[in-house]
């Protein structure tokens, strides 16, 4: 998180920035047009702060008090108090106050209040509070956001409708979707996507199950009242001669049934190594009642939909009878019907 810490002493260097310029008139003023290279290079010159425009051109950076229709600069637009409509910059758009419309920057848009619009910046959307979308290469951070978060890493959040990250999201209520290539944190997500979920109303258990493989797999799984992820690993022990050590990924999701019976359906990804004849690799639906004994034990098993790719001679034989089949030149891709059982145990 080193770069949270730079960015948040970068953000703070900004704000001073802003309110450094004081204002010296006590009523507003409205110029149609401000044109310039840098604070105080303009057509509004060392009063800029004072003024709020309609339309402003910087090449380098601007300043100003507020923005009501379009701003563009190549660097920089510094509004010390609202913003409307469009700011368009090469680096950062900070706005000391609110923001109502779309602001677009190469670096990063820094919203001191609320944003209602549209914030994408190449790195970072930090805001007090967001209303709409937010696109971030790296990290959207807001108090509370009631539209769509969109981060190449992370989405920070105290309230949220939907966060989307390529790494993580955090927040503490999410009403709706967290979509992450790795883990989502909550205090009540219902809807969690992701390989590992750590939310405080949610569920998260360790297991261990056998497919018709004989492949068995140490499981945990992790998520809301609804989804769920599931990572595991464990070993092949269908043939002692030959060491096949498995890897498992997936997405499950509980349906209950009545009090102490549900129907866990997942989907998920298996493969099947020796580390030197090849991976054999296998799709699965499953669909698991499954029977709670207690307040944390849970048995279950059910049928499973399968597909298989290998390459051939490998020594992946494991099933006889398939639905579908195929031997090409070099790989192996069959469908079969297969089952699995296991245990697992709340914690």
């Amino acid at each position: 998180m080193k770069n949270l810490s730079i960015t948040r002493k970068f953000t703070c260097a900004i704000f001073l920035l802003i309110t450094s310029f004081n204002s010296f008139a006590q009523t507003d003023t409205i110029r149609p047009v401000h044109i310039g290279l840098t604070y105080p290079v303009s057509s509004n010159g060392l009063k800029a702060a004072q003024y709020t425009n309609r339309f402003s051109l910087h090449a380098i950076a601007g300043l100003s008090k507020n923005e009501t229709a379009l701003t563009i600069a190549g660097a920089a637009n510094i509004i010390k108090q609202d913003a409307r409509g469009v700011q368009i910059a090469g680096l950062l758009n900070a706005i000391g106050n609110s923001a109502s419309g779309t602001q677009i920057a190469g670096f990063a848009n820094i919203i001191r209040k609320d944003a209602s619009g549209a914030q994408i910046a190449g790195f970072l959307n930090l805001s007090g509070s967001s209303e709409a979308v937010q696109v971030a290469g790296f990290s959207n951070i807001t108090g509370n956001s009631k539209g769509l978060q969109v981060a190449g890493f992370l989405n920070k959040s105290k309230n949220a409708n939907a966060q989307v990250a390529g790494f993580m999201n955090i927040a503490k209520n999410v009403k709706g979707v967290q979509v992450a290539g790795f883990m989502n944190i909550a205090d009540s997500s219902d809807y969690p996507v992701a390989l590992i979920n750590f939310i405080k109303n949610g569920e998260k258990s360790v297991g261990i199950s056998v497919d018709e493989s004989l492949t068995s797999i140490t499981t945990f799984r992790s998520g809301g009242r609804v989804l769920y992820g599931i990572v595991g690993v464990g070993y092949n022990f269908n043939d002692g001669d030959k060491s096949f050590y498995a890897l498992e990924a997936g997405l499950g999701a509980h349906i209950p049934v009545v009090r102490n019976f549900r129907v866990n359906a997942e989907i998920v990804n298996q493969t099947l190594s020796d580390f030197k004849k090849g991976d054999y690799l296998k799709n699965t639906i499953r669909i698991l009642p499954a029977c709670r004994l207690g307040n944390r034990l849970e048995i279950f098993a059910g049928p499973t939909v399968n597909y298989v790719r290998y390459s051939q001679d490998k020594g992946f034989d494991f099933i006889d009878d398939y639905i579908w089949s195929k031997n090409g030149s070099r790989n192996f891709q069959g469908i079969f019907v297969g089952f699995n059982a296991g245990i697992q145990v709340k914690i």
